[in-house]
């Protein structure tokens, strides 16, 4: 993502499979292309990697309709 500077990036289930180090890994190469110039779109199943990668806005999609659209706060909502 870093290398061709782009200033959008939709990642799809990108922490599938991974083990504990790899999705640290992955959360801090994440977090270091954020900034006020570029978005990330992640798609995840799980809460675990929103343990490394603080969301700005979380949107829980049901049945292809956004059933929850809220701040960073959700994945406490969800347990």
């Amino acid at each position: 993502m870093n290398l061709i500077e782009q200033r959008f990036a939709v990642l799809d289930e990108i922490d599938s499979g991974l083990d504990v180090d790899a999705m640290k890994s992955t959360a801090l190469s994440i977090n270091g292309f954020r900034n006020p110039e570029t978005s990330v779109l992640l798609i995840t199943h799980y809460q675990r990697l929103l343990e490394h990668v603080e969301p700005d806005h979380i949107h829980v999609l049901i049945d292809g309709s956004i059933a929850m659209n809220v701040g960073k706060d959700l994945p406490e909502k969800l347990n």
